[in-house]
């Protein structure tokens, strides 16, 4: 029989395809553009027992009719004898019905085995009753038969034949059971029935089992079944029928069971010649389906290969695919990159040999996510993170395994963006892919542990990853073992507490961390090239991390409707730093906090210091508060290398007179250079703010224009939309427009500014605030008003204290010019000593006289003259009981009570 995977061969003749019965068969013609033209031929003068019948469904009376005696023999002798051979036939007879009588002959013509004498010869069919032998055609069967019945063959043995007759079974008690009990070993068979391309009727042997069989992994274009009984064939139905049909009908094969489907069973047929689950994708006629190809036991990869190997050859069914990366170059296809950061557990960014930056997300999988509707507390914001079950495991899997490491990415498909609708938010366009390290598919390693599942698609859906059919295997092997999101046990919990920006707690945590010494952290955000929020693994919590020792480029603030352009160099030291340590596990010595609540220290990578590295790189300057620590001298040296390397920071470098960098080295005297400046502002914790005297004239001169336009284009009252952190006109209580930025907005009536020139306050209704005309933006003049605090003084934790003292100094300063001296920074405000213009008295001392302050003692050296100087002020207030002292020395045994610390 030729079995191939082209058309028939070249022969001329009709071939068999299956016979019916030990006398009738069905002869096919050459296949020309489609399937060829059958005719069925009965043999003449000669009967062979009738084959078994199953009762039809719709007759519910009728019984199952079985084999004749010899029938099945007869059957098998010509099946063996004709199928796909070629043969040669002559029409005797043809009744009203259409039934055509004749011969058939073994070859190309005449001469050929006369088949209907070769059954009669081996007494597996007789001559029709009744017929006599008065022509040589007749005479001949008479004599085959006479010869029959004197060897005793066949039906002219002794006995009755019921060995011959088949105990057929058509429906399996337990198929599963059955199934499993051949253990995937293969079962000799005969096809008996093409229904469609990958849908048959089998005979198992030997035990006569007639099952329906549908390959595994695959299905065929069918024939749908119309109301009316008719059936349309889909698309190459009839053609892959014919494909399977000319392989394997009638044909000896075996089978491996795989596995069932109600009474249907699933399974592989081998032939000699192939696998026609393989030929059958290869050549176009089918697809993948993936809720069988799980259980296909000969390499799912080789049938997803096959329909690879037609789709891209577009054959038949897939005449109009397009592949899901058709438009991609090869080069975005297939890349290798650096993994930066991991985004929850489905996603990463890369960075490409380009240097440019790109999110992938992990095809086909779908991350943890919150089962029903009330697991959240509605008062708590979700921290997917650590609020969703598994996927802060899942992100740690990936984070551990992948930053920082080169990996494969080959992308599957690319996600169009889609919109959002009432229950899915909107999502931009994602680029899938499958990524692998050492071999290893990630996709596949989080599924296998259970810290993913497999999304599920319609089976004409392509955007899917490259290696769908391993997702789906790793994820079973996850649900056998009960692993991660499969397991039956309590389901992990992380109680992450975040003190960034919370003080309080931060207060109570400080001693904790200083004490600790060097503790271990992992990156998690990274704000700006200084500033970062860390996780301690230890502790369980979050913090804001501040970089000692240095002064980094601030980067852009993007508060709500404004944008606050970054310092030169911000963007490239933020860069710097997330490439460095973004998710990375680092060390971290905690020295102070400041008083947001951001803890203020030392972070080392690789026993490498971030601050030294954001130096030596010329992305940052060493701050004078890192004289104390003993990472000075590193600091110094890498400061002296970039800025002799004229770059970044240090690229104007010459500028800088001399006189400026010299007291960062040798700091020791307090450096007293006092500039006239103008107090317009006193607040209630006796902060205040000063314009630049040298700038005033600036100011004036911008107002009087900003004056001038407004007027000239006043604003529509009530048309500006105040928002939190906006820069704005506002009209103050002397019928005057000034800058202002908006603080909070209660309600269009109640809109709290800020002026940012002035540094007072007040609450406006919104009809008095307009937008803020470019040309008078704070790019073309900066806020005027800067906030510093007195040095050395203590301010009363008391209210009437402090509202005393507070009093005091707007009845002396405010409006009027006093000279400014910086005497060190704090993490709030610059603090500062303040001298009357006139009198060169120091403001500050001038209240510890008074006794309204008490003194704060410090320990550098360089303030000590100064600091003794305001000492002997509060022994001689104390003396004299003023204000605070009026009862004496309270500090000892009530300190508490009054809210002073000693």
């Amino acid at each position: 029989a030729e079995y191939c995977s082209g058309g028939w061969g070249h022969n001329s003749g009709p071939s068999v395809l299956p016979v019916l019965s030990g006398c009738a068969i069905i002869v096919r013609g050459q296949p020309r553009g489609g399937p060829p033209p059958e005719r069925q031929i009965n043999l003449s003068n000669i009967r062979a027992g009738n084959l078994a019948r199953r009762a039809a469904a719709t007759q519910p009376d009728a019984k199952d009719t079985p084999d004749e005696p010899w029938a099945f023999p007869a059957r098998e002798f010509l099946r063996k004898k004709l199928i796909g051979k070629e043969v040669c036939f002559t029409i005797e007879n043809k009744t009203p019905q259409g039934r055509e009588y004749g011969m058939i002959y073994l070859g190309k013509d005449t001469n050929g085995e006369n088949i209907a004498e070769s059954l009669v010869a081996e007494g597996l069919a007789t001559r029709r009753e009744g017929m006599r032998a008065n022509n040589p055609e007749q005479n001949r069967l008479a004599e085959c038969e006479e010869q029959a019945k004197a060897a005793k063959k066949g039906m002219w043995s002794e006995g009755s034949g019921s060995q011959t007759i088949r105990d057929l079974k058509y429906t399996i008690e337990n198929p599963r059971h059955f199934v499993d009990s051949h253990h995937q070993k293969p079962v000799n068979a005969i096809i008996e029935h093409v229904r469609d391309g990958s849908v048959v009727r089998a005979l198992l042997l030997p035990d006569y089992y007639l099952v329906t069989v549908m390959l595994s992994g695959i299905k065929c274009p069918t024939f749908r079944r119309e109301a009316d009984g008719s059936e349309t064939p889909e698309p190459f139905a009839a053609e892959a029928k014919f494909f399977t049909e000319s392989r394997l009908l009638q044909r000896d094969v075996q089978i491996i069971l795989e596995s069932c489907h109600n009474q249907n069973i699933l399974g592989t047929i081998l032939h000699p010649n192939g696998n026609i689950t393989e030929l059958l994708l290869k050549d176009g006629f089918a697809r993948c389906v993936d809720w069988s190809i799980a259980v296909y036991t000969r390499g799912a990869e080789k049938l997803r290969a096959a329909e690879r190997f037609a789709k891209d050859r577009r054959l038949r069914i897939w005449r109009d695919y397009v592949a899901p990366t058709a438009n991609l170059d090869q080069k975005d296809k297939q890349f290798v990159a650096k993994v930066m950061q991991v985004l929850n557990a489905d996603a990463i960014v890369v960075k490409l040999n380009s240097g440019d930056y790109k999110t992938i997300h992990l095809s086909s999988i779908r991350p943890p996510r919150l089962e029903g509707e009330n697991t959240q507390d509605k008062n708590k914001k979700l921290r997917p993170l650590y609020d969703i079950p598994y996927m802060f495991e899942a992100r740690e899997f990936l984070r551990k395994k992948l930053i920082g490491k080169k990996v494969n990415v080959t992308v599957d498909y690319i996600r169009p963006a889609s919109p959002a609708t009432e229950t899915v938010p909107a999502f931009s366009e994602r680029t899938c892919a499958t990524v692998t390290i050492g071999g290893i598919n990630i996709a596949e390693a989080l599924v296998s542990k259970g810290l993913a599942t497999v999304i599920r698609y319609r089976q004409d859906d392509d955007q899917r990853s490259s290696h769908y059919d391993e997702l789906l295997a790793a994820e079973a092997r996850a649900i056998k073992n009960g692993k991660g999101l499969h397991s039956k046990k309590e389901v992990p919990i992380h109680r992450v507490a975040d003190i960034s920006g919370d003080t309080q707690k931060a207060k109570q945590f400080l001693p904790f961390l200083q004490r600790a010494g060097r503790s271990e952290a992992v990156v998690e955000y990274v704000f700006s090239g200084s500033r970062l929020k860390l996780y301690l693994p230890k502790e369980t919590c979050l913090i804001t991390f501040l970089l000692a020792g240095i002064e980094c480029p601030r980067g852009a603030r993007n508060l709500p409707g404004l944008v606050q352009e970054g310092e030169p160099f911000s963007e490239e030291a933020t860069l710097f730093t997330k490439e460095l340590v973004l998710q990375r596990e680092v060390e971290v010595e905690v020295e102070s906090m400041d008083k947001a609540g951001n803890f203020i220290g030392w972070l080392h990578i690789d026993g490498a210091n971030l601050s030294v590295l954001l130096v030596e790189h010329a992305l940052s300057k060493v701050h004078f508060t890192a004289e104390r620590s003993s990472y000075y001298k590193s600091l110094l040296s890498a400061e002296e290398a970039a800025k002799q390397k004229k770059e970044k920071v240090w690229a104007h470098y010459e500028e800088q007179p001399v006189e400026e960098v010299a007291p960062m080295l040798e700091e020791k005297e307090r450096s007293a250079s006092y500039k006239p400046v103008f107090v317009t502002e006193i607040t209630d914790d006796l902060h205040f703010y000063v314009q630049d005297v040298e700038t005033g004239t600036q100011l004036e001169k911008l107002m009087e224009n900003m004056r001038n336009d407004i007027a000239s284009h006043p604003p529509v009252e009530g048309s500006y939309a105040p928002r939190r952190g906006e820069f704005c006109i506002a009209k103050f209580v002397d019928g005057e427009w000034y800058r202002a930025r908006v603080e909070k907005v209660e309600s269009p009536a109640k809109v709290h500014v800020f002026y940012i020139d002035y540094g007072n306050r007040e609450i406006l209704p919104s009809t008095r605030l307009g937008t803020l005309p470019p040309a008078f933006s704070t790019r073309v003049l900066p806020a005027q008003a800067t906030e510093y605090a007195f040095a050395f003084i203590q301010v009363p934790q008391d209210e009437d204290a402090r509202t005393d003292a507070v009093d005091s100094v707007v009845r002396d300063i405010q409006n009027t010019q006093c000279l400014l001296n910086v005497e060190h920074l704090s993490a709030g405000c610059p603090h500062v000593t303040l001298q009357f213009a006139d009198s060169k008295g120091d403001v500050g001392l001038g209240l510890v006289k008074e006794g309204l302050v008490m003194v704060e003692v410090r320990k550098e050296k360089q303030f000590q003259k100064v600091i003794t100087e305001y000492l002997n002020a509060q022994e001689s207030a104390k003396s004299a009981r003023l204000n605070l002292w009026r009862y004496g020395d309270f500090r000892a045994d009530d300190a508490d009570e009054f809210g002073y610390s000693r």
